[in-house]
């Protein structure tokens, strides 16, 4: 069999049943397992940054892991490197936060936790997705690398913040957005150009906005039946939802398993 290159975004494609009730339905197990006795090569993708995705990984035998939005690459189980965000920019938006008084979060490593200045930001958003430790008298300033950042604050008062405009950025939550990087495409190419693999021996399978990057090349795209519209415009196969065997389907349907 042909060995393909497969790319799996989380939230909504491995995973289904939501934030507070996650899980992975039993078929996209099976499939996994089938995919990796035919000798196919996989990988997840997600936005997640690599610590906060790791236990994904340990749970479905992956080894190889596209994460930070693109910006994180693990590679038979060895995080090869995480590239930062523009430092410079980070300092200009929180500088501007500061000005506007919206409260503010960075990340600094390569964790389950951000830093923030003090209690507002966790006052403000409530959040569960991360754990927030507060620094007092944190300077963005005298942070050497900045991995991702996020700001509190209610649509579409993030329109005020002028410098989002050189930083890539996105709203999950209602209260607050992400700005991170958001090019799982670029982590694909990194994979394939590591193994030497060919652009038309890739895989990828998404359902979210934030999975539009991968859908834009010339490898086989997979929208999940729950996919936003406009990657089910992009995509060239449509699969069932995640949780009505979605992944088992579609790997049956391209010959995989």
């Amino acid at each position: 069999m042909r060995r393909r290159y497969l790319f799996f975004d989380i939230d909504g494609t491995l995973k289904a049943g939501g934030y507070d009730n996650a899980y992975i339905p039993e078929s996209t197990c099976r499939a996994i397992e089938m995919l990796r006795a035919n000798g196919h090569f996989l990988a997840i993708a997600t936005g997640r940054s690599e610590a906060m995705a790791r236990h994904y990984m340990r749970e479905l035998g992956f080894e190889n892991m596209v994460s930070d939005g693109g910006y994180g690459l693990t590679i038979e189980g060895r995080l090869v490197g995480i590239e930062p965000l523009d430092r410079e920019l980070v300092v200009q938006l929180i500088a501007e936060c500061q000005k506007l008084d919206m409260p503010w979060a960075l990340q600094i490593d390569n964790s389950d936790t951000r830093v923030a200045s003090d209690e507002r930001f966790e006052e403000f958003t409530h959040d569960v997705y991360m754990k927030t430790r507060v620094v007092p008298g944190l300077d963005v300033k005298a942070c050497d690398t900045i991995y991702k950042a996020y700001v509190a604050c209610l649509s579409p008062d993030e329109r005020r913040l002028k410098s989002l405009e050189g930083l890539p950025w996105c709203r999950f939550w209602d209260e607050y957005i992400f700005v991170e990087p958001a090019d799982k495409g670029h982590g694909v190419r990194r994979v394939l150009d590591h193994f030497g693999a060919r652009e038309e021996d890739a895989i990828v399978f998404g359902d979210g906005i934030n999975d539009l990057s991968m859908f834009t090349q010339r490898w086989t795209k997979v929208a999940m039946g729950n996919a936003c519209e406009e990657l089910k415009a992009c995509a060239d196969y449509i699969t069932t939802d995640v949780d009505k065997d979605g992944i088992w389907n579609a790997c049956k349907e391209l010959k995989l398993i």
